[in-house]
């Protein structure tokens, strides 16, 4: 961003620099075809029209080399805005990426508990052998619904733990 700034400014100087060359030109321009038109053939003036012809073939020159600098210039900055479009697009992805990992890893996580619940079910139903009845515990009472990717960021699941009593 602050090339891109950089070059903007210079694109700006470039720009100010081409309009004052342009209006030279035409002021030279314009003194040339008024010495021209003045009859005589005094040598000062033919001195001063040479000067302004060659002044004015140098003032068209510089402003064709500022054109194709301009023109380049702009290039490089489409290029970069281009590059910088392009690498939002990717992280974009990346970010879409990461959050559907991270809902899978939720998912599993509230699998995990779940299991870990059964598990000590099991070993509790073994030790009392009797007692109250309980009865298994789903992943809906770990995991909310799966709401599905977005792109806005991270959002995790809650969890929800049933707690029979």
């Amino acid at each position: 961003e602050v090339q891109v700034d950089e070059l903007q400014r210079l694109l700006a100087g470039m720009e100010k620099e081409h309009r004052s060359l342009l209006l030279k030109m035409k002021e030279g321009e314009a003194e040339l075809a008024r010495l021209r038109s003045v009859e005589g053939d005094k040598l000062a003036e033919q001195d001063r029209s040479a000067q302004l012809e060659k002044e004015v073939a140098m003032l068209r020159e510089k402003i064709h080399h500022l054109d194709d600098m301009l023109k380049s210039q702009q290039r490089k900055v489409r290029q970069m805005i281009e590059q910088l479009q392009n690498s939002k697009t990717v992280i974009q992805a990346k970010d879409a990426v990461i959050q559907e990992l991270k809902e899978r890893v939720a998912y599993l996580e509230a699998e995990n508990l779940e299991m870990h619940d059964r598990i000590e079910h099991l070993i509790e139903k073994q030790v009392s052998r009797g007692g109250h009845s309980s009865r298994a515990r789903s992943k809906s009472e770990y995991v909310s619904r799966y709401v599905g990717s977005t792109l806005t960021g991270p959002k995790p699941l809650p969890l929800i733990r049933v707690v029979e009593t």
